[in-house]
């Protein structure tokens, strides 16, 4: 039996499908490595694509359904067929220039001939991808520099418990523009440090042919998105994180491609199926992409190669892997509710998509023992924390998507004084996997939705953010910013995720430019002036995550796998619990002031008021002082806290022994 099973006694019914799902995994591994390492084997990178070599440049390429392929581009005037590659056996082709033919920059693309028709595509394993700026033509520029990039990196290790800021390059800067990877590397991720985060994660790296998509229609796996600067800038950008006490990692997209086939590697050899699974089964219902063959021991070393690629070349510290709910079932999960556990172990299950995963997982362990793997899965697919060997999936962590779902939907449809606490506790705390817990991602903040800020204070956020305002919505949407932050990233989970700008309550939405704005970036930037001005109420929301999360991380709260219930008060919106010794109250009562409440603490001594979500210093009213206070409360039969508690206000102790 699995030690899966043995965790879970309601998996027992499903052993001989765990068993069926470990055999699958066994099976694939063997017929790829035997009893090797798979990081012997994901090293496509490393042979196919353009080579600098002592006798000049080889290029090679995978392409099994092409008839003759042919390297076109500048060193040859573009024609078409004048550089034939040699096909070399199992689909390989390839073909050798003298030194001087090629030099890094020169733009080429690949010409594949299937059947009678010529097709022109980017190569593969291209590393460097530009947008001609006059005829916006895709075209890959060859890349391989003979001097390696000087890392000072040697070392690092992530930190244990990750407070992570999600990142996206183009917009993170001010200006109506795309941003660079040196300007984030030296703009912002000082501002990462000094509030606090551990680790950066980088959204839309992965070279993609629309702006707009975010970055989640990938055209080119190997290339560092040009549009924010050259590859050497990115490798800048992850070695001065390092520096910086920072790790870094990689939004990664291994559950679709975009459709496009001059782009992208879709048709790249003039059949559907090279990558991608065959009929309507390789179409992407809900996102007009393609998806992968799992099955095909190519796409298997494309993609476990792809993640070597990025963990090497670019010293990545792990993945936040995209869209894993769309790659573990057949119907991508679209319109489904996970309500019992057969739903996780039927037909509709894609165990092949279950076998990458494993192995992309043990993969990234054996580059980087302290590699990280997070799953964006809103499914909660069991065992998607456990190890690979005790029959899981081998991910770190999962998105607890619905900790953000949660929260919009209560400040949508109920006035905060009717917000179920036992049912805000049962969503933060019943987890049956390692989380990151989050109130808001990208997701929450793009062009359709609002963040949690604008949310709360709408229209009100464009007049009555000034300090010497006082606007009763304002106040409220502050307070409970502050709040709805505090309480998830102390008890919601076993990490912490925040979206840039939103520590602030950046106003407004996302909206990438584009046609219907007339390509405007004025919703596709971050505003830092705004907290830093001195005059708005936005720096009062920076200081306080700032201080939410340096506290949270000097005293190791994460450290501490659950939060421990003290008090829950449904009539008096009150709630109260301890983690890792730091204890956390909260009074959602939207009038009560409650004086001399009693709260059960877990430890008999003083204790010291850290901060509170009332704090003048944070846009709070300062009612709440910063005395010791005594656990030894008269008439209670155990160490007690009697506290005095503003409405819509937090306050966090600590034990002084």
């Amino acid at each position: 039996m699995y030690p899966i099973i043995e965790r879970d006694s309601a998996l027992r019914p499903f052993e001989k499908d765990i068993k069926l799902r470990m055999d699958n995994y066994w099976r694939t591994r063997r017929a790829l490595v035997g009893e090797g390492r798979l990081s012997d084997f994901a090293n496509a990178h490393e042979y196919y694509g353009f080579h600098h070599t002592d006798s000049g440049w080889v290029y090679r390429e995978w392409a099994p359904g092409a008839d003759a392929v042919y390297l076109s581009g500048e060193f040859n005037n573009w024609e078409a067929t004048a550089a034939p590659l040699n096909p070399i056996g199992g689909g390989n082709w390839e073909v050798r220039l003298p030194e001087g033919a090629l030099h890094d920059g020169m733009r080429v693309k690949t010409v594949v001939r299937n059947g009678g028709a010529l097709s022109w595509h980017i190569p593969l394993y291209a590393k460097r991808v530009i947008q001609d700026p006059e005829s916006f033509e895709w075209i890959c520029e060859v890349w391989d520099p003979t001097a390696p990039y000087a890392w000072t990196d040697a070392g690092f290790a992530p930190d244990s418990h990750l407070y992570i800021y999600e990142s996206h390059i183009g917009m993170a800067t001010e200006e109506y523009r795309v941003g660079t990877y040196r300007e984030f590397a030296d703009n912002v991720l000082p501002r990462v440090q000094d509030l606090g985060y551990n680790t950066v994660q980088l959204m839309a790296v992965m070279e993609h042919p629309y702006y707009g998509s975010f970055g989640y229609q990938v055209s080119n796996f190997f290339a560092a998105s040009s549009r924010f600067g050259y590859p050497e800038e990115l490798k800048y950008l992850v070695n001065k994180a390092h520096a910086m006490g920072i790790a870094v990692l990689l939004d990664v997209v291994h559950s679709h491609a975009v459709k496009n086939t001059v782009e992208g590697i879709n048709r790249f050899d003039g059949t559907d199926t090279q990558f991608f699974r065959a009929g309507k089964a390789g179409d992407h219902p809900a996102w007009d992409t393609k998806c992968f063959n799992y099955g095909k021991y190519e796409v298997i070393h494309f993609l476990l190669s792809n993640l070597k690629f990025w963990m090497t070349e670019y010293h990545f510290d792990g993945f936040r892997f995209d869209g894993v709910t769309s790659m573990l079932y057949h119907d991508h999960g679209l319109g489904a509710a996970f309500t019992n556990l057969r739903m996780y172990f039927s037909l509709n299950t894609d165990t092949e998509a279950i076998t990458y995963l494993q192995l992309a997982n043990d993969l990234i362990r054996e580059v980087n023992p302290r590699g990280i793997s997070i799953a964006e899965d809103m499914s909660g697919m069991p065992g998607m924390t456990v190890k690979v060997a005790d029959g899981g999936l081998g991910f770190d962590y999962r998105l607890a998507m619905g900790l953000p779902d949660m929260w919009i939907r209560l400040i949508k449809e109920r006035r905060d004084e009717d917000w179920n606490l036992d049912y805000i506790w049962h969503e933060l705390t019943a987890r049956m996997a390692a989380t990151i817990a989050y109130v808001e991602s990208h997701d929450q903040a793009l062009v359709g939705d609002q963040t949690v800020m604008f949310r709360l204070a709408g229209a009100h956020m464009y007049t009555d953010m000034d300090k010497t305002c006082h606007n009763e919505v304002i106040d409220r949407a502050m307070a409970l910013h502050k709040m709805l932050r505090l309480l998830t990233c102390a008890a919601g989970g076993n990490g912490y995720l925040n979206f840039m700008g939103n520590e602030f309550g950046h106003p407004e939405w996302i909206d990438f430019p584009r046609e219907g704005n007339g390509w405007d970036y004025k919703y596709c930037r971050r505003q830092w002036s705004l907290p830093e001005n001195g005059y708005l109420k936005y720096g009062e929301l920076n200081l306080f995550d700032h201080d939410m999360i340096h506290a949270c991380r000097k005293y190791e709260v994460l450290a501490d796998g659950t939060a421990h219930l003290l008090t829950l008060n449904q009539g008096d919106h009150m709630l109260a619990f301890e983690r890792n010794g730091l204890v956390f109250v909260f009074n959602f009562d939207p009038v009560r002031v409650h004086e001399n409440y009693v709260i059960p603490v877990r430890r008999g001594c003083d204790h010291e008021v850290l901060f509170t979500t009332d704090d003048a210093c944070y846009g709070g009213f300062g009612n709440i002082d910063h005395a010791r206070r005594s656990a030894l409360t008269p008439g209670q039969s155990g160490p007690a806290l009697s506290l005095l508690l503003p409405p819509r206000t937090a306050m966090v102790l600590r034990p002084v022994e």
